[in-house]
Formats: C-alpha cells, structure tokens, sequence
C-alpha cells in the first residue's frame, strides 16, 4: 500500500488529526507511567525518612543518604515531566537482532532482505524520543532518552543516508497535549503503510511517482540539503536558496545534528535566530529543546535580550533609522548625555575639617569630562567618579600632610571615609552620576530636544523627530513600556555601552551558623527547593553567548541586529542562511559590513540551493516576474512539480476590500483541506483580522514582513502595490508573500493596484 499522502504540499485534516490521536494515545501512556514512577519516588523519600526514628547516628546517615537518593529521582521526573516527548522514528528491520540496554535493537544498516522487490518494506520496530527513557511495567521502552545510542537515528540520518529510518516525526506538545505532529520521509521510494503529514507528504509522492525524473528530483533535493547539513561545523558555512529550497528545515536539521555528533563541543550551547515570532513557533515545533536546559535556544530577534519581548514592527521610516549604524554615534552620545539630566544637581557641598567644602558647576563640568574620557562602560566609571570628586574636594581642604608616608595616607583614607559616608555626599552622587538602565535611556531619547543634542550631524530633524515620537510609548522614568523589534537591538547596544549595574552585597553566612550542624539535618525538601525552577525561569537563566549560531533568513537582519546577534557567538561557529532576493532590509551593503564586522575573520563555506520544492511551477512562474522587478538578473529556484492550477485574480469592488478579501478566504477553505494565509500591508495587520473573524484556526492573517519563512496551502494576498510600496525593499517582500503558497494563490487587487481586464495588477502583468 503506498503511503497515505494528500495532494503534494498538503494533507488532509484528517489523516493530520488521524496521527495527532495517535500520539496522543501513547503520550497518555507515557504520562500514566511517569505518574507511577513518582508515586514510586515519593514512597521511597517518605518511607525513608521513618529511618530517622531509630536515633542512632548509622540510621540518620543511611536516611539521609536513601532520601536524598530517591529524591533526586523525584525532582528529575518532575523537572521532565513538561513537554516530555518530542520525536518518533520508524524503522526497518535491522541486520541482527540484538537489543541495547533500553530495549531497542542497535543495529544501524538494515537487513538485506528488508526491502522487497526494490520498493516494498515493512516497519519492524517504532522508538519514540523524549528528555528520559522510560520503560512499562514489561521493561519495554515506551520512550528513548535522547542521549541513548538507539536515538541517535533521529539525529543522525539523512535522506542520503538513512539507515534503518524510513520516517522521522517531530511532535510538538505542550504539558499532555500533542499539538502538532510534522513528518520527513527519509525513504520516499519505498511503499510502507506510513501516513506521511507536512513536507514528506510532498517527498513521498515525488518518491512514488512512476517517473524516473521525478525521483531524480527527490534525490537532488536530498543531495544538496544533505550536503549542507553534514558540512563540518568549523568556522562559518553560509546557504543562499530561493523560497521553498528548505533553508529553514536544513538549518534545524543540522543544529540537531551538530550536536548529537560533538555534544562536548557543543556545551556551550546552539542559538538558532528567526526573523519573528511566527517562524520561532514553527521551528520549535521542528527542533525540540533535545532535552538539556539551554542546548539549544530558538529565539526571534526581538526576543534576544533578557527581559525584552518585542513582536511589533516600527513604520518601515522608523525601523530604517533604528537598524541604521549611524544609531551607534547617537546611542554612544546618549549614554553619556543622559548624566546630564533636568535632576542633575551642579553643586556639591560638604563639610570636612570644619570648613564648608564646595564644588561648583565648572569644576563638575571638568570632573565628569575628565572621567568619560576613555570607552568603558559608564556604569562602570562611577568609581572613578566617585574618586575624582574626593580628589577635588580633598584639594579644596588644603591640608598639609605629615611628612611621614604612612600618616599622610591613614590622614587621606580617613579624609576619603568620612566625606564618602556622609548623606549629603551619597545623595550627590547618586543624582549626579545614577546607575544607568538600557531602558532609561532609551526612554530619554522620546525627548526630541535632547535626542537632536546627540544626533547632531547624525540624523535630520524630520528622523529625529519621527525616532522620539516612536518612543514616546516608554515612561520616562523607568523606561518601562512595548518595545518594537527594532528597539530591542538598541537596548542590546545601550547594555554593551552602560555596562553592569553594581551588585547588591548580600548578607555573609553567620559563622555560628556553620558551627551549628543544621545543615546535615535538613530535609531533602529543603536542599532541593533551589533546584526546581519553572520553565520561565530557566529560560531567564540562559547563556548569552553560544558555541554555535544559526541565523535563518539572515537577508533580513539590520546592521545593528548583526551587532546584537554578533555578541552572542564571539567565539562561536556559525551557520547563515538565507537569500538576497527576500530580502526587506534597505540599505544590503551596509548590512553586509555588519554581519562581515560579526563574524571577523573566519573562514567560509558556501553553499547553494537550487531545487524548490514548496511551489507548484504556475505560482513560481508568476513569482518570477516580481523577482525580474526587485533584482534583475537573479535567477529563482526550479519548481519541481505542476498542478495545471493558475493563480487566481480578484479586484476588490469600491473600497469594500475587506468583504473581497473574506470572500476569497472562505472560497480557498473550501479548496484546501489545510491553512490559509492572508497576507497584508504591515499597516492593515488589524483590519485584516477583523475582517477574518470567525473564520476558524484554519485561517491566518499576517503583515507582509511576518510571512517570511512560512507556508500555507493557500495564500491570499492583498494589494500587491500597498506591500510593494512600504519600503524601497517593498518589491521584494512581495515575492515572499507570493512564495508562501504550496497549492493555490489569489490576488486580490485594491484601488491602488491599477487591474487590467483580467483582474492582474500592474505589477504582475506580462
């Protein structure tokens, strides 16, 4: 029986829930056991500390012993038990029949016999993967921890290479419940009974195609991605591919395995960064946490900074100034500037020796230029501050000191001690040099006069007034408030610049209480309590910098996003991937200086993907014309398959567009069985979503900006002039948005769009 697929680049709702219930069934039973297994757990911490009772001292240290024990276990069940179960493989029958310790069978190649007749198989033995192994009440595994040899296959194999796998399944889940499941079909060419759900259903019928050349193409497409994902890790490997090659899925494909491969050198961790929010749900859902705290973190670039969570989008003005470099110049003059606030006191006068002592706003003046000489941190040159202004007033006392070395320098110390500690000194410096926050000064720049102050030469005033308005959403005190995406990189760049705040000194351990014993009679319980954090707080936790950096859709990236991405893989090796033709940045030379600054001097492996997979030839033909517009010259990828169904057009009648654009939507939801995108204008993001309301989970409406990476049964897309026209960089978020569609495309026309008599607008027409 050939595997269950829908129409290439899709799969019916059913058999997607269909196989969404089944690894909900098992899921269910995993829980279940896991549940006994902590029964068991707090059965043995609860029976062992009644060993407590006998009193002797060999009880208490055989209690304590068998209670710590049993409780690690406990908390190591429990710190699992979220998100438990994230892959599945299935296998072919392998050579010998010998099991590992966790039940599977460890033979790598298949049996010769397994495959019969060249294309029919059997699948001799399914492993689910998950963060621990766990076995049922028979000892056979129910889940295979991710570190253990027979997991490795999950990792490991590659169309070219795949080895016993047939099928590779990401699940998504979230607590108990499995959202989402998402296939590769490393063996198209065999015949199996498998469902196949997401792009192996495209893979498995090319692969079961009576056509030679279209299972040339399924080995091409598995050539060059593999390829790519079995590149050595050393240095800097970058792949350029047109839409639908699968840059995204290679580049998660090798995280996975980069580190099955070298899991010591790649402690340090793998950061994967994506253009939004969107993609980032999706590609967690293709590359689970593999089961180690911090291993690998996927994150959008308005996430990268701790406490800053950012998915809004500045006017396409806005954000070109902010991801400009010349916001270096003007954040650099800021950080210092912002000292000199409106509370910022200009005399300093203190008593010492019995004299008044007193600075005044010249000597300030010199003290703070003296200090800010240099380019250290700010926040770090307050203890020179604090130095160079006892120095001054030291001067202003005018003492003369004891010939003697020693007594001059107890008579300046205790001169230091006592100016230092008295209020009126402390109270001074905290107004006149404050612990600066990134946020507090990102905050004053909404204050357009003294933003101009720092953009002087920099920005023209008509930038420098839209840059403070855009800000005004910050309070001005505490800078607290939603930041856009673009914001973020700043706030990056202002950390570097201000530097770490002093540490709060935190109370020392009283020595009585070392003396005290208390600690070998705690409980279990309480050693532990600091070890259970929830998820949110290992997230917090986090390294900032990494051993190894994905950045998917790098096209994308600001010069000044590069800067931020830059400071978490100084040491790093990298992978870029992306394509100058989906590009959305304006200025692609000077983002080009940034990532070359970010990266330095290390070498580099190229690579090309030529082979696309996602679009039927009739929506890519059309895509085509868009990219002839945007880059003249550039060639798109090959379409590998066609439909024989065109791209259809629509006008939007008046100004009801969007009556037009839910018409379109419910007639595509009646023709796919899968999602719908609408794409928009970044500005229409709001009314697209009410016009959409009610239609069901089935269907999304995004902003241009947002579409990139993802990919829809069926796409709308509205007013290709309103999106070609937000930015100079316009024509070519066009063809994203018409390159998200893996069966059926609209066009819908607006007023702006100039139709001809068969509804193609002007930019789309022959």
């Amino acid at each position: 029986m050939a595997a269950q697929t829908a129409a290439p680049g899709g799969v019916g709702v059913g058999v997607r829930d269909q196989e969404i219930a089944v690894e909900q069934t098992h899921l269910d039973r995993v829980y279940d056991r896991l549940e006994e297994k902590i029964h068991e757990a707090e059965f043995l911490v609860n029976d062992a500390s009644k060993r407590g009772q006998v009193g002797t001292p060999g009880a208490l240290a055989e209690r304590d012993a068998q209670v710590f024990q049993a409780g690690m276990h406990l908390n190591r069940l429990n710190a699992e038990f979220e998100d438990f179960l994230f892959g599945r493989i299935d296998l072919l029958r392998g050579k010998d029949g010998k099991k590992g310790p966790d039940g599977a069978y460890i033979s790598v190649e298949p049996a010769e016999d397994a495959v019969v007749d060249g294309e029919r198989a059997e699948i001799a033995e399914t492993l689910h993967i998950g963060r621990i192994g766990v076995l049922d009440a028979d000892y056979s595994p129910l889940v295979i921890d991710w570190r253990a040899p027979a997991a490795a296959p999950f990792y490991r194999s590659t169309p070219v290479a795949p080895g016993r796998v047939v099928r590779r399944r990401v699940i998504r889940s979230r607590g108990r419940k499995v959202l989402g499941v998402e296939d590769d079909l490393l063996r198209p060419e065999l015949v199996t009974d498998l469902p196949v759900v997401g792009d192996g259903a495209l893979m498995a019928a090319l692969g079961q195609a009576r056509s030679h050349t279209m299972r040339d193409i399924v080995s091409s497409i598995q050539a060059e991605q593999d390829v790519v994902i079995r590149a050595p890790a050393a240095s800097v490997t970058e792949v350029t591919g047109g839409p639908g090659t699968g840059k995204t899925a290679v580049a998660l494909h090798r995280a996975a395995y980069l580190l099955y491969q070298d899991r010591r050198r790649y402690a340090g961790g793998i950061l994967v960064v994506s253009p939004t929010p969107l993609l980032v749900a999706y590609t967690e859902g293709v590359l689970p946490s593999l089961g180690e705290e911090g291993q690998v973190a996927i994150r959008a670039v308005g996430s990268l900074v701790d406490s800053a969570e950012a998915d809004t989008y500045d006017d396409p003005a806005v954000a070109r100034i902010k991801g400009s470099l010349r916001m270096l110049k003007v954040l650099h003059k800021a950080a210092r500037g912002v000292l000199d606030g409106p509370r910022c006191p200009d005399r300093l006068r203190v008593v010492a020796y019995g004299r008044r002592l007193e600075l005044d706003e010249q000597e300030l003046s010199a003290i703070r230029h003296a200090v800010l000489g240099g380019t250290a941190p700010v926040n770090l040159l307050r203890p020179r501050a604090r130095r160079l202004l006892l120095d001054a007033l030291w001067r202003k006392a005018g003492r003369q000191l004891p010939d003697d070395p020693e007594l001059a320098a107890e008579e300046r110390q205790g001169f230091d001690e006592d100016v230092a500690t008295e209020e009126v000194f402390t109270d001074f410096l905290e107004a006149w040099w404050p612990v600066l926050t990134p946020r507090g000064v990102l905050a004053a720049l909404a204050e357009e006069k003294r933003l101009g102050r720092w953009a002087r030469r920099v920005l023209t005033p008509p930038e420098v007034r839209r840059v403070a308005r855009s800000l005004r959403r910050l309070d001005v005190v505490t800078g607290t408030g939603p930041l856009s995406v673009h914001d973020v990189a700043l706030l990056d760049e202002l950390e570097a610049l201000l530097g770490p705040p002093p540490k709060v000194k935190t109370r020392e351990a009283d020595p009585l209480d070392q003396l005290t014993g208390l600690d070998e009679v705690t409980t279990f319980a309480d050693r532990m309590a600091g070890g259970r954090r929830s998820r949110q707080e290992r997230l917090d936790a986090e390294r900032t910098e990494y051993a190894h950096v994905i950045v998917d859709e790098a096209q994308d990236l600001t010069p000044m996003q590069w800067r931020m991405v830059g400071r978490r893989g100084r040491t790093a090796t990298w992978t870029i991937v992306g394509d100058p033709a989906q590009s959305s940045w304006t200025d692609p030379d000077e983002a080009a200086a940034a990532r070359d600054e970010a990266l330095g001097a290390r070498s580099r492996r190229r690579f090309t993907l030529t082979v696309n997979y996602r679009n039927p030839a009739e929506i890519a033909d059309l895509a085509a014309k868009v990219l002839a517009l945007a880059m003249p010259g550039m060639e798109s990828p090959r379409a590998v398959r066609s439909t024989g169904v065109v791209p259809h057009f629509a006008v939007a009648e008046g100004s009801d567009l969007g009556t037009a654009v839910r018409a379109e939507a419910e007639r595509l939801l009646g023709e796919v069985d899968g999602t719908v995108g609408v794409v928009v204008a970044m500005g229409r993001r709001a009314q697209a979503r009410q016009w959409l309301a009610g239609l069901g989970e089935r269907v999304v409406a995004l902003g241009s900006l947002e579409a990139k990476g993802l990919e829809y049964d069926a796409t709308v897309v509205v007013s290709p002039a309103e999106i070609a026209d937000e930015s100079p960089a316009g024509l070519r978020v066009l063809y994203v948005a018409l390159t998200r569609a893996t069966q059926r495309l609209t066009v819908l026309s607006g007023p702006r769009d100039q139709p001809g008599e068969d509804g193609v607008p002007d930019l789309l027409q022959d």
